[in-house]
């Protein structure tokens, strides 16, 4: 019991010491009086255009089905799946997997894009999570 009380004393005279150390300072009451400026890290999202989705195919019989993967990791795991699915469900509909170059997500890839408005029918990006 004596020990409890001790530690008790003497959790309270750090508490004490704390509190009248920065009170005597001197600092504690300038830094009240001082105004800070804080900004808005979000900021005005631009507006957004919205564009009309591409019609649905009528068949996938006989169609080329791009499958393109943009980096992220496990895209290309979740494309090889939709790959097989294909195969499984629909045997008469062509796969492409590629991956798209350029550095990230967001890059443009202009020889793919070229491609595939050559050569597909439909397409599929992974974007990650």
């Amino acid at each position: 019991m004596k020990w409890h009380k001790s530690a008790v004393l003497i959790a309270l005279l750090c508490l004490g010491l704390f509190c009248t150390y920065s009170a005597l300072d001197g600092r504690a009451a300038a830094a009240a009086e001082e105004k800070v400026t804080v900004l808005n890290p979000l900021g005005t999202p631009p507006p957004i255009t919205l564009k009309q989705m591409a019609p649905r195919l009528d068949t996938l019989e006989g169609k080329t089905i791009y499958l393109v993967d943009d980096g992220f990791i496990g895209g290309d795991n979740l494309l090889y799946e939709i790959q097989d699915w294909f195969k499984a469900n629909h045997p008469g509909t062509t796969t492409v997997f590629k991956r798209k170059g350029g550095g990230g997500f967001d890059a443009e890839d202009p020889e793919l894009w070229a491609e595939m408005k050559e050569k597909a029918d439909g397409i599929i990006i992974a974007l990650g999570h």
